[in-house]
């Protein structure tokens, strides 16, 4: 018997890769000129369906919703979203004037999607929010829509000019409020707007208490506005929410009230008769906000929308790294406890649970495919004996400083592919010391936000309260770190971009000294300002970090300018005394601890900060109030090309290919977001004496601040971290933590130690900052481990939006049977034609069905020659025909059923014999594959 293989068709295998979205936030342009961005799916990727911007107006971020659904069973992980911003709808411009959601966001069962149209002529925008109940259970949801519309000081604060009710007050019966923001003469510094709800159930603070108490009238708190509304859902039901926004502009002297009128009418006719362009019937009966005449008795409602399926992601690794430090993982890998290959698995793990998707914090803009192979090697060389600070600990490296394993993209579409062939200088000792390069780091598209961080790639999410800013730039190694997707991480700063997102995040870092450690291969903002420098959980992971990443670096000026290898302590480690603060004398300015003053009001941030005076005075020193503020430093040198471009020639030196030239080829790149590209004309770069003077010039700057501390006789001056809460991170205008407390760090170049000291009164984490002499960045630890000792580990804080996975361990198990060859034929019953009926011309039709039954490859069926229907010595004339339904099969079947056909043709001429005309036949099931 010949045997034949049929080969079976193999799937395609193909890499799933995350395509770089197209495009950059859009805007619309309504008739009075004003420009609405709208934070859609394109970069910087917000998708909130939110307003980042509109021309004049005071809005921080607008036209958001929050939302909270009630009873999320605890298997369902969407729920640590719950009540926070929503985002992730994948929201398409359409070109014109509308935006569509693209990919429901589940939340506790619920899908949520946006529907946004702005209406050109009539200055407004138009949000239809709709909410299905995937589940079997009835659910109850809570929604809020707003955001920022103003700051507590004198032209920035919004207040009520007009409602619904008439007066000036918001209460739950007006379905239309209006607000401007005027000045002493009464004029609307900013462009007035106004919001049309619908019913509504109350208001609510959108940015800290949206769904508790209602909007204070006065202050600070009065510019964050949400309405609320809450809905019930039967299983299977869809309910929608309408909301409009109307914008004026600016008001002047000669046209006082005029936009605030138009905007009050606007509202108060889209309240009356809501427009409803473009949006279907089924849609619109499911609104319950508004009163739409509709026929919905025989409209069909929108069909559900299907979520995936909501399940609690796991880790294969059973060690937990949830808030380690790298002591910490160092010690347990070096007792045998875990190793290198566990900690990255489960680091992995839960940047697959927790930074990506609609939810994703978005950290990371790339993870090392060879993660686990570098953990592998760690793993080997520790079994061999080699001994080192960092071996076997993932760090994440923020996107600017160079990998030659990976691209850099600086936070920019422009660098898109950009792979340097070299790592590096503080990459380069890193991966020499054995840490494990776990990715690259998200942050402000050319690290120039302190206040965000927006990429090309995505927008980095705060890990305490995921609705709010991560800070910048450094934002996606600070948030890898907080949330447990990292061991420690690299940063950079240039003004506040160390320092705030660490703050933000309750993480160490140390602003070092100029030239402390090397800034070769990290792509510039402002050369020979920019610092590069860790970020991590205590001091002393911020001492082992030290140990490999400072030094002198021939390919970096400022590091041999400073001297750095004979600057930097032989261990950093040794800084780390618990009686560093006894007997010193630590200094402070007043004004740098009052209440914030870009925002208008304390928020208790600052007086939080000053609380820990106390844990500093029980460490050992003495508060000094200083009374007298310190210098100014020396006026610039006068160069004869551009710092900017300088940094960039200095970067591109160090490669072959750079994608570049110059500097103003990036900026002007149509990759670039739109709100950062600008058209520059060539600089010259600067000169080797330019270079020496601008060293020169801080150098002087770090002396005058060491005579003012020598005068004074501290040994440190604090300063906050931040004086304010942390706001949402949907505006386009600073509003994210006040910073503005002059500290002497990145305009002088001195050693500054961040070190988080607890939470303010609403949940946001507070920090310190020791700021020393030039080179005293050892000092500087010492004081901040003295504190750390003394707050007794409460001063780092863990979020809780990222928790423990559930361990998940794959095991094979072996279970199965035999399946012998089976080759089965079986027919239902005999067929019969009945009566045949002589002198007439027909054919006669009969059917059987057989039943098949093949373990093999392939299986045919045939039947014996039919020839023809005999009656005893009688035939007919014409011959048995006979067809099968299915006679062949490439692969195993069972109990399939064949339907045969027998056909007779009788002719009219035909002598037919009174009795029965049948014929026996052989049917045949057979394989060349047994």
């Amino acid at each position: 018997m010949k045997r034949s293989i049929s080969a079976l068709p193999l799937a395609a295998a193909a890499a799933l890769v995350a395509a770089s979205p197209a495009g950059a936030v859009n805007t619309v342009t309504t008739a009075n000129g004003a420009n609405w961005q709208i934070h859609d799916a394109a970069p910087p990727i917000l998708d909130t369906g939110s307003i980042r911007a509109i021309s004049d107006n005071a809005f921080y971020g607008f036209g958001g919703i929050r939302v909270k659904v009630a009873d999320v069973p605890a298997t369902d992980p969407t729920g640590r979203l719950n009540g926070e911003l929503m985002r992730g709808f994948g929201l398409a411009f359409d070109g014109e004037d509308s935006f569509a959601t693209t990919t429901p966001v589940g939340l506790g069962g619920v899908a949520i999607s946006r529907t946004i149209k702005v209406s050109k002529p009539g200055n407004w925008t138009r949000w239809l929010d709709t909410f299905a109940n995937t589940t079997g259970r009835t659910i109850t949801v809570d929604v809020s829509f707003g955001g920022t519309a103003g700051l507590n000081t004198t032209n920035n604060q919004s207040k009520v000019a007009s409602t619904s009710s008439g007066d000036a007050a918001i209460d739950n019966a007006d379905t239309w409020v209006s607000i401007n923001s005027p000045n002493a003469a009464g004029v609307s510094s900013r462009g007035p707007s106004a919001v049309v709800t619908g019913t509504q159930q109350g208001t609510g603070n959108f940015q800290r208490d949206p769904f508790g108490a209602a909007l204070p009238a006065a202050g600070l708190e009065s510019n964050f506005y949400g309405y609320r509304n809450t809905i019930t859902l039967a299983p299977g039901q869809t309910k929608s929410l309408l909301r409009y926004v109307v914008a004026g502009r600016t008001e002047t002297t000669a046209t006082i009230g005029a936009q605030t009128s138009a905007v009050g009418a606007a509202a108060a006719t889209l309240s009356g008769t809501p427009d409803l362009t473009g949006l279907s019937a089924s849609a619109l009966c499911t609104v319950t906000n508004f009163t739409l005449a509709q026929d919905c008795a025989t409209t069909p409602l929108p069909a559900v929308p299907a979520l995936p399926d909501a399940k609690l992601k796991t880790t294969a690794s059973g060690y937990d790294v949830v808030d380690k430090s790298i002591t910490q993982l160092a010690n347990d890998m070096a007792s045998g406890l875990t190793t290198s290959v566990e900690i990255t698995r489960a680091y992995l793990d839960r940047i697959a649970a927790y930074d990506q998707g609609q939810f994703g914090f978005h950290a990371f803009i790339t993870v090392a495919k060879d993660a686990l192979a570098q953990a592998q090697a760690a793993d080997v060389a520790r079994a061999q004996g080699v001994k080192s600070d960092l071996l076997g600990v993932p760090v994440i490296i923020k996107d600017l400083y160079d990998t030659k394993d990976m691209p850099t993209t600086d936070g920019s579409l422009a660098f898109e592919g950009w792979q340097p062939k070299r790592d590096a200088g503080q990459v380069k000792r890193l991966r020499d010391a054995g840490a494990i390069i776990l990715g690259k780091g998200n942050l402000s598209e050319f690290a120039n936000s302190g206040s965000y961080s927006e990429s090309g790639y995505g927008m980095v999410w705060n890990a305490f309260k995921p609705s709010k800013t991560s800070l910048g730039s450094s934002g996606g190694s600070a948030v890898a770190v907080a949330t447990s997707l990292a061991g420690f991480g690299m940063g950079s700063q240039t003004g506040v971009s160390l320092y705030a997102p660490s703050t933000g995040a309750s993480l160490v870092t140390l602003r070092g000294t100029d030239g402390i450690a090397s800034g070769a291969g990290v792509m510039p903002l402002t050369w020979l300002q920019d610092f590069a420098g860790p970020i991590a959980r205590t001091t002393s992971d911020i001492a082992r970090i030290l140990n490999v990443t400072t030094g002198t670096d021939p390919d970096d000026i400022a590091t041999v300018h400073a001297d750095a290898d004979a600057k930097r302590p032989a261990d950093w480690k040794v800084a780390l005394d618990k009686d560093a603060l006894k007997g010193k004398r630590i200094g402070y300015i007043p004004s740098s601890f009052t209440s914030a003053g870009s925002y208008g009001q304390a928020d208790g941030t600052v007086e939080a900060v000053m609380a820990k005076f106390a844990d500093i005075t029980a460490a050992g020193a003495t508060m000094v109030e200083l009374t007298t503020n310190p210098p100014s430093g020396p006026s610039g040198p006068t160069l004869s090309g551009n710092r900017a471009e300088e940094g960039w020639q200095q970067y591109f030196d160090l490669h072959e290919n750079p994608p570049y030239k110059t500097a103003s080829e990036i900026l002007s790149s149509p990759k670039v977001l739109p709100y950062n590209r600008q058209t520059v004309a060539a600089r010259a770069r600067l000169t080797a004496a330019d270079n020496q003077a601008i060293m020169l010039n801080r150098d002087e700057y770090k002396a005058r601040i060491k005579t003012w501390m020598d005068t004074n006789n501290v040994d440190a001056v604090v300063y906050p971290g931040f004086r304010s809460d942390v706001y949402d991170n949907d505006g386009a205008q600073t509003l994210s933590s006040d910073r503005n407390s002059g500290v002497l760090t990145s305009n002088v170049g001195l050693p500054t130690l961040v070190l988080p000291i607890g939470a303010n009164p609403h949940g946001d984490p507070i920090s310190i900052q020791f700021v020393g002499r030039a080179f005293e960045d050892a000092k500087m630890l010492g004081f901040g481990y003295a504190l750390e000792q003394q707050l007794g580990g409460k001063g780092h804080l863990a979020p809780d939006t990222a928790p423990r996975l559930t361990v998940a361990k794959d095991t094979p198990g072996t279970i199965g049977g035999t399946v012998p060859a089976t080759l089965a034929l079986g027919l239902s019953g005999p067929a019969t034609f009945g009566a045949f009926t002589p002198g007439v011309d027909r054919e006669y039709t009969a059917t059987t069905k057989a039943s098949v039954i093949s373990t093999a490859g392939d299986a045919t069926l045939s039947v014996s020659e039919p020839g023809f229907l005999t009656n005893g010595a009688f035939s007919l004339p014409e011959p048995l025909q006979v067809a099968f339904s299915k006679a062949t099969w490439s692969g195993p079947t069972s109990n399939e059923n064949v339907d045969v056909t027998f056909k007779q043709l009788i002719k009219r001429t035909d002598a037919l014999r009174t009795g029965s005309y049948s014929k026996t036949l052989t049917f045949t099931l057979s394989t060349t594959n047994p």
